[in-house]
């Protein structure tokens, strides 16, 4: 996993489709639904903090804009 659409593609395996026109928001969802698969045990560990780190970076990036 190397992008945010990489991301996208993980929760779009699992029947996740997040889009609400409002960037920031979207970040925000993606992460949650993140967390809930880790703590539901349908990611591994490095596939959490992955898509975390790849998130955060981007939520990083919309802020400073």
């Amino acid at each position: 996993m190397k992008s945010l659409y990489d991301v996208m593609q993980l929760l779009k395996r699992y029947g996740t489709i997040i889009y609400t026109a409002d960037y920031s928001a979207d970040l925000g969802l993606m992460e949650e639904e993140i967390k809930e698969l880790y703590r539901l045990q349908f990611i591994t560990a490095k596939e959490y903090a992955t898509a975390m780190l790849i998130l955060r970076q981007k939520k990083s990036e919309y802020d400073k804009k």
